[in-house]
This record gives C-alpha cells, sequence and structure tokens, in this order.
C-alpha cells in the first residue's frame, strides 16, 4: 500500500488538471485530517451514464486482506491534500468501526436508492438520487 499518492496525480494537480486515471487513485492511502491512516482505496465505483466517479470502495482493518471491512465512500466526501499528498475523509477510526460497511464476497446493490440514501446520510454527503 502507499503512504502518499503517487507522483503523477499530484503533478497532473498542480498543473490544474481535473482529470486523473483512476489506477493512480487505486491503491491509495486515505488519511483524516489528525494523519491517522484510515484505510486504502480498493475500486473506484463509476456512474456509467455521466463518467462520473460514485463511491470509492475503502478497505479498513485486517491483515493483508483477511477480515478487512470494505466501505463505499461517496466521492464527494474525499479531498485530495496536495501539500501533504494524501487523499482525507473527515472521519475517525471510530466513525468508520460504526459504518455501513460489507465484506469482499458479499457487495451491496449500489444502484438502490434506498442504499444510496443511508450511505449519504452516514457520510454527511448530498445524495442526487
Amino acid at each position: 500500500m502507499n503512504d502518499m499518492i503517487k507522483p503523477e496525480v499530484i503533478s497532473a494537480v498542480r498543473r490544474g488538471s481535473r482529470v486523473l486515471s483512476a489506477s493512480s487513485l487505486s491503491s491509495d492511502d486515505v488519511y483524516n485530517p489528525k494523519g491517522e491512516k484510515l484505510g486504502s482505496i480498493k475500486e473506484l465505483m463509476l456512474d456509467i451514464e455521466s463518467g462520473n466517479i460514485c463511491y470509492a470502495v475503502l478497505s479498513f482493518g485486517g491483515f493483508l486482506s483477511l477480515g478487512e471491512k470494505l466501505f463505499a465512500v461517496p466521492w464527494s466526501a474525499l479531498t485530495v491534500d496536495t501539500e501533504n499528498k494524501r487523499i482525507v475523509m473527515d472521519a475517525d477510526e471510530e466513525r468508520l468501526k460504526n459504518a455501513p460497511g460489507f465484506d469482499t464476497d458479499n457487495w451491496p446493490n449500489m444502484a438502490d436508492a434506498t442504499w444510496e440514501k443511508s450511505v449519504h446520510g452516514f457520510y454527511g454527503t448530498t445524495y442526487l438520487g
């Protein structure tokens, strides 16, 4: 796992680019504003009609993917911190322990409006439905 965003991502952000490859964010670590590592990005979930990123699937806990919990975090709940070269989410480990999550063998239906509303509600982001 990376402990910072890949150099090509920071380079693109500094150039003012608003376009990044999904692979440049995949497996990047996510921290909270206190600098505590919360997990790493496993997947990016796209809206196939708009092409926008809907969720980053964050892995938390476990060892070598055993016992890890996955979370679909709304993309709008994450920010890129170019100064510290990392992705930031305003949450702490305790909050993630209580977050709606899933395991690698049992993913939720992310197109279900009820599920989407509950996830956005938990993270305090706007559900656009």
